[in-house]
C-alpha cells in the first residue's frame, strides 16, 4: 500500500467511513486531478479500479463530502467540480471561456471574507468566492484571431 493510500485509509477511518475500493480510488482521482466534475472523477476511478457505477461515483463523492474529506465546488452555470479538502479558505479564478477552474489563497495573512458587515447572527467559518474572468490562454487566443 503507497503512503498515500495508507493516509487516505487513515483519514477516511477517522471520519468514521468503511474503507472501500471506490473511496480510496476517488480520493486517489482528487489528489491527482483537483476541481475534476463527477464524470471525470468516474472515468479516471475507472482506469484505477476496473469499473465504478454513476451511482457509486455521486454516492461516494457525497460520503466525503459530508465528512469533510472532500470539497464541492459549484460555479454558477457549470457542473460542479471537486477538491480534497485542505482545511484552508481558499477560493477559485474560473475563465469565463474555456472553464478553467484554478485556487487562488484569500486575502495574504488574513480572511476577511470570513468577517462579514453584518453577519445577521451566523457563526461564519467559511466564505466560498468565485472570481470570473478571462485566463491567459484564452486572452492569447483572443488575441491572436482578433
Amino acid at each position: 500500500m503507497s503512503s498515500t493510500a495508507s493516509g487516505h485509509t487513515t483519514s477516511l477511518r477517522s471520519a468514521g467511513l468503511r474503507v472501500t475500493s471506490a473511496r480510496l480510488g476517488v480520493l486517489e482521482v482528487l489528489d491527482s486531478h483537483p476541481h475534476a466534475t463527477i464524470d471525470q472523477v468516474r472515468e479516471l476511478a475507472i482506469e484505477r479500479l476496473g469499473s465504478l457505477s454513476v451511482q457509486a461515483t455521486y454516492d461516494v463523492l457525497a460520503a466525503l463530502c459530508r465528512v469533510g474529506l472532500v470539497r464541492r465546488v459549484e460555479p454558477a452555470g457549470a457542473a460542479p467540480r471537486f477538491e480534497m479538502a485542505t482545511g484552508d479558505n481558499h477560493h477559485h479564478l474560473i475563465c469565463r471561456r474555456c472553464g478553467d477552474l484554478r485556487d487562488v489563497a484569500c486575502h495574504v495573512g488574513v480572511a476577511p471574507c470570513l468577517d462579514p458587515v453584518d453577519p445577521q447572527g451566523f457563526v461564519v467559518d467559511e466564505a466560498e468566492v468565485i472570481y470570473w474572468g478571462i485566463c491567459p490562454a484564452c486572452q492569447q487566443q483572443a488575441e491572436g484571431s482578433a
